[in-house]
């Protein structure tokens, strides 16, 4: 059957069902196969924070979103225009932030009464009409996989469970996705049970011919490469790319790496990445709890290693004592932070940017540490290198502050030549470093501020370590008031005199009088407000803050140039009051704090009115 082909520039696709369907796995190999093809690519997926919630309900809906397009994009869509929904609860879920005209492909096998029941159908949404400002596609998923599955040797609940590969199948046709991959894909997942290697690729085909020959589907849809610079590139979540930052990091380095972490949502993934690379020097340790993980990391740095630990927000509040500990101590460590919607428990797998204050201030004493954020998937494995550039040069904690939304998004990657990362290599103290023959721990490098990095068991290098407050040079105990303030002074100091670039400003006129500040995960969403705003002829400029603390020196001068400056956070206004009590600036914070990201049409909204409004 011949198939009318349609050019589009951009599509924004959602898979929903439950979490037992295989959505995250579906949504994750189309966006693989997208990317061979060469668009730009930004997803966002969201599941349940139970490993399996009740199945048909709305609580348990898992839904991945993937936006691609034939040139640069920053978020993974404002709305899908393609909703496959897998179950009458997916459908409810998602149907609200569904625009006019959007196409649903739905599994018309789960809608049984008890199914329509259970979310709330009084009647069946698929004949009631109330689909009818939607271009509605009813496809029985479930029972033509079933089918093509009849003599395949599966039984009935495996072949069931392949009906996310039918639909992958259909889309990958109905997008003109390559398909290869995901074939080979199968052979490697399930490899111990070839079987179901056969199951699953004949219902990825089956899906593909149903495409192909029904009349259900009468176009097809291109979306061609978009303009990249030439390069490999890779397909990567936030989380793996902070985990080959920090391998990286441990290379120029030539450190070993040590990373001590106790399993938390959603940070996980870093542990289960970096564990695959004891090749490469890493060592990875699942501890019993969250303390004893920091302790972990933070004696590894004391033995010469990088050590590192990573959390989301709950965990950092258990760290405290441990990285105040590393704060007096004088030692690199690096803290990631991939932040969750709180407080306490919280929401495990929604996104918030509302560890800032605690990254900032949340340790006993003055306990000054360096802090960052990356601002997309990709750019969590250069802010990864920046974290242990700092930590080990200036013998300090660093905080990383990356999120869910950030962690779990994917986007392509453009591999870079290592030989191009900064080079890392330390200088360990081998020789005493005083005129009397004597090591002392606490001798300053007059550049950096840095104490020496003394490996024990180094002749003639002993020296006191532990919590207890140190005299100045020599490193012994002290409970001199004058020492006290000159070492607390000293401290802050050296995180405070850390040189960092300069932040720059997109305003592409120079005529803006309004100033967008973003620092973390709102980098994409703002970006694509103003450019929004900037092709409807008003005038807006973009700041985007990777360091946190220090801050960069031309911040304050910037701030105080625009008449206005609005501060977009996933939290009540952290950043916002950070930048009003330095600066003595009247920012206007923008907060969200429902646990998911800020779109770009709501920003777009709420900067309009400040720039026509003031």
């Amino acid at each position: 059957m011949s198939k009318q082909v349609r050019r589009l520039d951009r599509v924004v696709i959602r898979f929903a069902g439950d979490s037992g369907d295989g959505m995250q796995l579906t949504g994750d190999r189309f966006t693989s196969e997208t990317a061979q093809l060469g668009n730009d690519i930004s997803t966002l997926p969201n599941f349940p924070a139970e490993i399996r919630a009740p199945a048909g309900t709305l609580p348990g809906v898992s839904s991945f979103q993937v936006h691609f397009a034939d040139y640069d994009i920053l978020t993974p869509g404002d709305a899908p225009d393609v909703l496959v929904a897998m179950n009458p609860a997916a459908l409810k879920a998602n149907l609200p932030e569904l625009p006019a005209g959007a196409a649903i492909i739905v599994n018309t096998d789960e809608f049984s009464k008890r199914s329509l029941a259970k979310v709330g159908y009084a009647e069946n949404p698929l004949e009631d009409g109330s689909l009818s400002r939607f271009a509605v596609h009813p496809v029985a998923l479930t029972s033509m996989t079933v089918a093509a599955l009849t003599g395949a040797g599966v039984s009935k609940k495996d072949a069931e469970r392949a009906k996310n590969m039918f639909a992958l199948g259909l889309l990958s046709w109905l997008y003109s996705r390559p398909y290869e991959s995901t074939l080979r894909f199968l052979e490697r997942k399930f490899a111990a049970r070839p079987e179901l290697v056969a199951a699953n690729q004949a219902a990825f085909r089956a899906g593909w011919n149903f495409g192909e020959t029904t009349e259900a589907f009468a176009v097809r849809y291109e979306i061609t490469p978009a303009p990249m610079t030439s390069g490999t590139y890779r397909n990567i979540t936030g989380n793996a790319a902070l985990a080959l930052g920090l391998v990286a990091a441990g290379v120029r380095a030539k450190l070993p790496v040590f990373l001590g972490a106790y399993p938390i949502t959603p940070a996980s993934d870093i542990l289960h990445e970096l564990s695959k690379h004891k090749r490469l020097g890493v060592t990875t340790m699942q501890a019993e709890d969250e303390i004893a993980a920091i302790g972990a990391a933070l004696g590894a740095s004391y033995g010469g290693a990088l050590g590192v630990t990573t959390t989301s927000g709950p965990g950092v509040a258990l760290k405290g004592e441990t990285i105040s500990l590393a704060v007096a101590l004088e030692l690199p460590l690096v803290i990631v932070d991939v932040q969750r919607a709180g407080p306490s428990t919280g929401m495990p797998t929604k996104t918030e940017q509302a560890d800032l204050n605690m990254a900032l201030f949340g340790r006993h004493g003055e306990a000054p540490v360096a802090v960052i954020a990356p601002q997309s998937p990709s750019d969590c494995f250069h802010a990864a290198i920046e974290a242990a550039r700092i930590a080990l040069t200036y013998r300090t904690p660093v905080i990383l502050l990356s999120d869910n939304y950030v962690a779990n998004g994917s986007e392509p990657w453009l591999l870079p030549d290592v030989a191009s990362l900064p080079d890392l290599t330390v200088e360990f103290a081998s020789t005493a470093n005083s005129p009397d023959g004597r090591f002392l721990p606490y001798l300053r490098d007059p550049e950096t501020m840095a104490r020496p990095w003394a490996v024990p068991g180094t002749p003639g290098l002993e020296h006191r370590i532990g919590g207890l407050e140190k005299a100045d040079k020599t490193g012994d105990i002290s409970y001199d008031p004058a020492n006290h303030d000159l070492m607390v002074r000293t401290r802050a100091q050296r995180i405070e005199t850390i040189p960092v670039p300069d932040v720059t400003v997109d305003d592409p006129d120079g005529a803006a009088t309004v100033l967008v500040l973003g620092w973390g995960s709102t980098y994409g969403p703002i970006g694509a407000a103003c450019r929004a705003l900037r092709q409807r002829g008003l005038t807006i400029a973009q700041a985007h803050l990777r360091h946190l603390h220090p801050m960069p020196a031309n911040l304050e001068q910037i701030v105080k140039r625009y008449d206005k400056v609005v501060i977009p956070e996933m939290n009540l206004g952290q950043l916002a009051h950070v930048i009003r009590g330095r600066f003595l600036v009247d920012a206007l914070p923008f907060n969200k704090v429902s646990g998911l990201p800020f779109t770009a049409g709501e920003l777009e909204s709420a900067l309009e009115d400040v720039v026509k409004n003031g």
